[in-house]
């Protein structure tokens, strides 16, 4: 039997390239083959460092040895029992992890279009998590926007805001080399600061009114209460990057004397299907983001910093270890042996 690899975390800083037997779908379950997929930087690295509480919840996710990966382009090479709704030689953009072969629930696959990229299609899953972040904001044309963290979520969010029509957008983070891209992808303004210290240029760039919306990207506990006081009277704060412990803030001063809302903006906020009143689903979102990738609305091959054969993924998070700031879009090639 052929054997497949997987990138499996064995313990905290610790990759290794897992040896797997292929697996057969079950039913309602398709077999992929892998072709590309990209490294999480934010929640992956978490996983990997073991940077939160005890107690959380990440630490209830987290048991090594855990496999990982969730941004997948794949081939659909066979269909378990009752799967209608997809064909062998199908291309596929999923959840589905790190792996040269994956068993995958056929109701999550989101179609790739004739003329997108596998590399581009890889951003599916963050792309619809940063759509959904947005759709809870209530983004809306000419709002101000201040996006603290400019890793690969926050230049998707400076991308999509700009599309959606937003007007300043402020993108912030410490690591200077992230900037000229969020300022070439969809930024207004981009600043070498932390949440912290950006008060004044806010202040200075919406012309006294400060941001209307918010989005904490970061996930450092420590940078929340900074985003709190950029935003304006009864402005949004959005939680789009999943934080990383408790957060010490005085509600009544800075939130609920300023009629602030705070937003979580979870993946999982999604509605599960379709409707009329909540139409919008991961699959809708992913479906929107490959077409307008398509049509030349967006562009995200800007992000793609790194490319690696997947024999070389333990080199990948090597250097994402030691500087993740250098890195935006990580992409394992899976297509060789």
């Amino acid at each position: 039997m052929p054997t497949a690899h997987r990138i499996v975390f064995a313990a905290p800083r610790q990759v290794v390239l897992e040896p797997q037997e292929v697996p057969d779908p079950g039913p309602g379950q398709v077999l992929l083959r892998t072709e590309r997929t990209l490294i999480s930087t934010g929640t992956e690295l978490t996983a990997l460092t073991g940077d939160f509480a005890p107690n959380s919840r990440w630490a209830e996710m987290t048991r090594y040895p855990m496999g990982v990966g969730y941004s997948n382009v794949a081939t659909v090479t066979r269909v378990g029992e009752g799967v209608a709704t997809v064909k062998a030689g199908a291309r596929v953009a999923s959840w589905a992890p790190h792996a040269t072969w994956a068993v995958h629930g056929a109701e999550r696959l989101w179609p790739i279009p004739d003329g997108i990229d596998a590399e581009v299609a890889a951003f599916a899953t963050l792309a619809e998590i940063v759509m959904g972040g947005l759709r809870r904001g209530r983004v809306a044309f000419g709002e101000s926007i201040a996006i603290v963290g400019a890793g690969l979520l926050g230049q998707l969010a400076a991308h999509f805001c700009r599309v959606a029509g937003a007007w300043p957008i402020v993108v912030l983070d410490p690591a200077e080399r992230r900037l000229a891209t969020a300022l070439s992808i969809g930024a207004t303004h981009a600043f070498p600061l932390t949440s912290e210290q950006a008060r004044p240029e806010i202040e200075r760039v919406t012309r006294g009114r400060m941001a209307d919306v918010v989005f904490e990207i970061t996930g450092n506990p420590l940078a929340f209460p900074g985003a709190v006081r950029l935003a304006r009277r009864q402005g949004r704060v959005v939680l789009l990057g999943s934080p990383r412990g408790p957060v010490t803030i005085d509600l009544h001063d800075e939130v609920h004397g300023l009629s602030l809302e705070v937003i979580g903006a979870h993946n999982q906020a999604h509605p599960p299907v379709e409707t009329p009143g909540a139409p919008w689903t991961m699959a809708r979102h992913a479906e929107l983001f490959l077409e307008w990738q398509r049509a030349g609305v967006i562009d995200v091959r800007p992000l793609i910093t790194h490319r690696y054969p997947w024999r070389r993924a333990v080199e990948a998070y090597q250097m994402l270890l030691e500087d993740r700031s250098r890195a935006l879009g990580v992409v394992l090639d899976w297509s060789g042996d």
